[in-house]
Formats: structure tokens, C-alpha cells, sequence
């Protein structure tokens, strides 16, 4: 029941009209004056307030209305991050490496090459992670995405069509890493991606990912072993001080043909299929593009041997075998290399493991 108090406007619930209330008379009653100066008794069930001629209530309303309209906003707002993150299938079968990736997700898992896709961000690390994500347009860069992931979480950066694509192709990830507590401390991420879009239209470019249970275009921007590999120059640096540090110069490692191509410490994957190469293969007969494919093996093989790799996966495809069969045989000229069959969750039939071993005899 309502309080009324002397002064406050008020219409009649049973009848027209209204007045002001003159007297409080008990806990049931008022006294009400209406519109041709006569003071009448009411009951107050029969009262309600009139807002209209009381601005400070009316605007009492309207800011509990705008409260609850911007409350609901929130939820939205919340509602769709949410909707935005999913977990990991952290134990499946064949997992990836842990360590961050760029994913392209077709919606139509069936239909690998037509519909929409989802460009994912996926940190398969035991650390929480701060991200940046942003695209390189022609002379500037945009940020289109930024925010915290969980470990062991992915989250939809954007869902796009496939007109879209060649935007998505060109960019940067930068991170940091977070945990309440650990024995290891992780660099920041810093991963430029740059990928070529006919890569999408190849059906055998769709792989299924173990941690995302889809077929997808992945992207490995650095495994965590990789993210682990500056933890002694940091506790160095913690413990002694930045002038501790060597000179830049001693700290710079020269960069190898085969890095572009790194997946973790002492390991690579490489693309041989020769839309990975050319731009262009107008005017090309099926001979020339082998000897380019042939030639690229031999320039990432002798780089990865140069700069101490372990480990090189070479994607051939799937055809008639002879650049498998020649890649095997070429591989006889290097003393303490090794080949066999890569994943075939991973990379169905057409990939070869190349293990580096110890001192490599390089072919005179």
C-alpha cells in the first residue's frame, strides 16, 4: 500500500478525476481536494499516483526503465562473448602440439569449399592469454579483435563468407601469457600470418583437428615449447639486471629460409603443393612445376640441415606419387636422414616426416 504524504497528486481508481492530498487521517484514509476546491475522505486502496503532475517521480521512473534497458544490454553483450568461447578437446585422439593456432572453421563440414567459416583463435596452453588480434590492410594495420582467453579455450574472432578471405589472410597475433602459478615463464607472442587464398579452395587443405573435432584450416603460430625457448634469458635478466644482457647483435639470430616455415623448436612444415609457390601457374607444364617443386624441396631440406632442425614434414598431396617417390630417392644423396609416412589424422596420405639426425652429409 502506498505512503502517501501531504501535496502529493492523485487520481481516483474507481472514478474520473483527482486532487491533492490535504490530510493524512489514519492508515486507511486521506483527505483529498479536488478540482473545485472541495476536501473529500478516500480511502487509500482507491488512490493511485498521479505522475504526470510529480516531474521528480516521473523522472524516478524513467531512470529505473533506462537502468533496466542498459542491464539488459549487458546480459546481451555477456550472452554473446560467451557464446563466442568454447573449450578444447583437450585428450582427443591425435591432438595438436599444445600451443596457439589460427583456425578456419567451414561451417558446412560436408561442403568443405562453399558457406561460411569461423576465423578462430585457439590457445591449446595451460596459461590464460591476452590477445591482440589484427589484419594488414594495404598500408596500415586494424585491430578487429582483442580480449582474454582461458586455457585450454578457443574464441570466434569472426564469422566470415568466402569473399571475405583474402581480408583475413595478412595479419598479426600478439600475446601474454598469465598463470596464477608455474615453473616456467612464456616470451610474448608476436606471430605475423600471411597465407595464400587459394589455399582454400583445395579441399585437401582441410584437415581434421584433433583439439577443435572439425576439419579446418590450421595455423600454427608458435607451440608453447617454442614460447619456453627465451625462459633462461628472462630469469637471467630478472635476476642480474637489463645490463646483463648480451649485445643485440649476439642476440640476433640470423633468419633461415626454413624459419617461415617453423612449427616448434627444430621443426618445420612445408607445403610443397605449387599453389604454396607461384602466384601464377598460367604457362607452366606439369614438368616445370615439378622441377620448382623439386627445387623448393632441396633450398628448405639444406636450410633446415643448415640451421640445425630436427624435424621436416613435407606435404607432397595426393596424386600419382612421383614427387613422393622423388623426394625419397633425393634423399638417399643425404647421409643421416630419415622418411616415413607423416600423421594421417593430420595430414591424410600425402605427407612425409623427414627426421634430421646428428652431422647431415650433404650431397657434393
Amino acid at each position: 500500500m502506498a505512503n502517501y504524504k501531504i501535496g502529493d497528486r492523485v487520481s481516483f481508481l474507481s472514478s474520473t478525476g483527482g486532487g491533492k492530498v490535504t490530510k493524512i487521517i489514519d492508515s486507511r484514509m486521506v483527505m483529498v481536494e479536488i478540482e473545485d476546491g472541495f476536501e473529500v475522505p478516500c480511502l487509500i486502496s482507491d488512490l493511485v499516483y498521479d505522475y504526470r503532475s510529480q516531474p521528480a517521480r516521473q523522472q524516478q521512473i524513467t531512470d529505473v526503465v533506462q537502468q533496466e534497458i542498459k542491464e539488459k544490454e549487458l546480459l546481451q553483450q555477456q550472452q554473446e562473448e560467451d557464446a563466442r568461447h568454447g573449450g578444447l578437446r583437450r585428450f582427443a585422439k591425435e591432438a595438436e602440439k599444445e600451443g596457439v593456432y589460427l583456425a578456419f572453421v567451414p561451417h558446412e563440414q560436408q561442403w568443405l569449399l562453399t558457406g561460411s567459416m569461423d576465423v578462430m583463435l585457439v590457445n591449446h596452453t595451460p596459461y590464460e592469454m591476452l590477445y591482440t588480434f589484427t589484419i594488414k590492410e594495404t598500408e596500415q594495420f586494424v585491430n578487429v579483435d582483442y580480449g582474454q582467453l582461458e586455457k585450454y579455450e578457443k574464441v570466434v574472432v569472426e564469422t566470415i563468407s568466402r569473399e571475405d578471405l583474402e581480408y583475413w589472410c595478412n595479419g598479426i597475433v600478439q600475446g601474454i601469457f598469465t598463470k596464477d602459478s608455474s615453473d616456467s615463464v612464456l616470451l610474448p607472442l608476436n606471430a605475423p600470418f600471411a597465407l595464400r587464398t587459394n589455399r582454400f579452395f583445395k579441399e585437401g587443405s582441410y584437415l581434421m583437428s584433433g583439439i577443435l573435432g572439425e576439419k579446418a584450416v590450421m595455423v600454427c603460430l608458435s607451440e608453447l615449447v617454442a614460447l619456453k625457448s627465451g625462459e633462461a634469458d628472462l630469469m637471467k635478466i630478472a635476476k642480474e639486471g637489463i645490463g646483463s644482457q648480451a649485445p643485440k647483435k649476439d642476440l640476433i639470430k640470423k633468419e633461415s629460409p626454413i624459419d617461415k616455415h617453423r612449427t616448434g623448436p627444430g621443426e618445420a612444415t612445408v607445403d610443397l603443393h605449387i599453389g604454396e609457390l607461384v602466384e601464377n601457374i598460367a604457362g607452366l607444364s606439369s614438368h616445370d612445376m615439378f622441377q620448382i617443386q623439386m627445387d623448393y624441396f632441396r633450398k628448405m631440406l639444406e636450410s633446415a640441415i643448415a640451421a640445425d632442425y630436427t624435424k621436416v614434414t613435407f606435404i607432397h598431396g595426393v596424386g600419382n606419387g612421383v614427387l613422393k617417390n622423388a623426394i625419397i630417392e633425393e634423399l638417399k644423396k643425404y647421409g643421416n636422414t630419415k622418411s616415413k609416412m607423416a600423421s594421417i589424422a593430420k595430414f591424410g596420405v600425402g605427407a612425409l616426416d623427414v627426421a634430421i639426425r646428428g652431422d647431415v652429409v650433404q650431397p657434393q
